[in-house]
């Protein structure tokens, strides 16, 4: 299937489950406007009788009027539920899909592509769903208006519409120009996204870099966002200009129809309506073409979410959003045998292969990982945890292969902090309900003090008070939480990087012992030769395969 027909397929599966709404939306907005369509007529029929409007003239305008009335009402409000519906179906359809993806998917799909699909495309979507329905209801005004005209006069109605096909021709030329437009400016938006995302985590880099900052500033942003300006502003321009000149079409069209009557005799009444009719219908007419900017930016938007909906249309199989957490058992350890894992390649590079691999760890057991920089380690410990799906062999949980169906609960052994850590304010202690929570303050305390934050932080409600702290201050919060878990095993990526030396010695000679002696295991991948010899065991990586798995013997816990 082509990436257009699966974006195409995708969109019409978010809107089909309110095909009976739009359903609705439609048949209420065209009685709207047939009834406006009645309403002119009436009016019209008024003008060129004796007697003005009474009897039943004035009931029939009355009723016309309820029924353009309720017509809208009822378009608006469905059209309204509709488009909240909708945005919020698809912003827990993309939050569950973005849970459900496979690890290395998310991977390559880039933080700075992703954010704006999840705000500025799906607030697009819901801009449009406001104008949805007077669009609707100008488009059977539209209709109605010109059944009318065609019953009045065909000759006539004849020339309108060779005038509508050349406006209409005209409009649709511009929407296509302008779409190509909107697609180009969406894409500098992802760059533009980039962009502010380096100088706000770059901010400290950039103040003591000026030529940085001023090509961060007028190379870059300045460059990008007078691109999308000129970009969206011609795109714009192209529908404003079409607009006025089908406005201009109208007024061409009542002179053509009044010089019409001039040289033939034409029936006032067929005269008068054709104006007032022609008069009425600019307006519509007018608010479909204000419309059709949003309904081409709402195009692009529907097709960028659609297509980062497809990207993660395949989710990681067996993954239990549903399940309530719970505390897996380690009886004896976990390993590896044969595992084997290769990234696609980059262009013009030879792709990295992670493997084979064959490991056993133990509980209760210490094990350093220590090699260089792109040596494996990183990509060894996420098919450790679980986060990578062997491509060869099997990761194995006390001797039991770990499948699609397990994969999920065998991820539950693990307490981890990356060295790109993120942390969650919210502490969820071994999801114990109300009187778990209760309890967290006084669990928390004791680590904290040790950590040397609690005068910065303390836990509320189930909450950490703050999180706005330095890196190293983040990291032992971090810890704080692989504590209150208590899971099976451990998984520390340089936790001690970021500490400063009497942390660091704490961390290595106090900390992850006594974590060893109450039974965890634990893996620490670390550069601090210093302490190697605290580990049982020290497996040293070197160009995705296992260098060398030396076994240490216990020289005590001080350094």
């Amino acid at each position: 299937m082509s990436s257009a027909s699966g974006n195409a397929a995708e969109v019409r599966r978010l809107l089909k489950p309110f095909a009976p709404w739009f359903v609705l939306s439609a048949v209420t907005g065209i009685a709207a406007g047939v009834a406006t369509v009645a309403l002119l007529r009436t009016i019209n029929q008024v003008l060129n009788q004796e007697g003005g409007m009474a009897g039943g003239l004035l009931l029939t305008f009355i009723a016309l009027c309820g029924v353009a009335l309720f017509g809208r009402m009822a378009s608006d409000v469905s059209t309204n539920f509709v488009g909240q519906r909708l945005v919020a179906q698809v912003r827990k359809s993309l939050a569950q899909k973005i849970l459900a993806a496979p690890i290395d998917a998310l991977e390559r799909y880039r933080t700075h592509r992703l954010m704006p699909v999840l705000s500025q495309d799906v607030d697009m979507i819901s801009d449009v769903a406001f104008v949805l329905s007077s669009t609707l209801i100008a488009i059977a005004v539209a209709l109605g208006c010109l059944v009318y005209l065609a019953i009045l006069s065909l000759p006539l109605f004849g020339l309108l519409v060779v005038m509508l096909v050349i406006g209409a021709t005209i409009q649709i030329m511009a929407q296509a120009r302008a779409e190509v437009g909107f697609w180009k400016a969406r894409e500098y938006e992802d760059q533009l996204h980039k962009a502010y995302r380096a100088i706000s985590e770059g901010a400290k880099e950039l103040r003591m870099h000026r030529a940085r900052r001023t090509h961060m500033f007028g190379g870059q942003i300045e460059r990008i966002v007078d691109i999308i300006r000129s970009v969206n502003g011609r795109a714009i321009n192209t529908y404003v200009i079409a607009s006025a000149f089908g406005s201009a079409l109208f007024f061409l069209l009542i002179a053509l129809i009044l010089g019409w009557a001039a040289f033939r005799n034409t029936d006032p009444a067929v005269l008068s309506g054709f104006v007032l009719v022609l008069l009425f219908l600019k307006g519509p007419i007018d608010s479909i073409a204000l419309a059709l900017p949003n309904v081409g930016r709402a195009k692009v938007a529907f097709q960028r979410i659609a297509d980062l909906s497809a990207r993660f249309a395949t989710p990681e199989p067996h993954l239990h959003l549903e399940h309530p957490a719970s505390i897996a058992a380690l009886s004896h350890g976990i390993g590896m045998r044969g595992v084997r894992y290769a990234f696609e390649p980059a262009e013009g590079s030879e792709p990295f292969v992670l493997g084979p691999i064959d490991l056993q760890l133990r509980r209760g057991e210490m094990v350093f990982v220590v090699g260089d920089n792109g040596s494996g380690k990183t990509t060894l410990i996420k098919l450790l945890l679980g986060l990578y799906a062997p491509q060869q062999g099997e990761v194995l949980r006390d001797d039991a292969v770990v499948t699609p169906e397990t994969r999920d609960d065998y991820r539950q052994l693990f307490t981890t902090v990356f060295s790109d850590f993120y942390l969650f304010e919210d502490l969820v202690a071994n999801n114990k309900g109300e009187e778990s929570a209760q309890a967290l303050p006084q669990a928390a305390l004791p680590y904290l003090q040790r950590l040397e934050i609690a005068h910065k932080v303390s836990v509320k409600d189930g909450s950490f008070s703050t999180v706005d702290l330095s890196t190293g201050q983040r990291k032992r919060l971090a810890l704080v939480h692989a504590y209150l878990e208590g899971r099976p095993v451990l998984v520390f990526d340089e936790w001690a990087a970021d500490q400063d030396p009497t942390f660091r010695h704490l961390f290595y000679t106090e900390l992850l012992p006594e974590l060893r002696a109450k039974g965890h295991l634990l893996v620490v991948i670390s550069h601090d030769d210093r302490y190697f010899h605290l580990a049982d065991r020290v497996i040293t990586m070197k160009s995705g395969r296992i260098a060398e798995d030396r076994a240490r013997a216990p020289q005590g816990l001080a350094a």
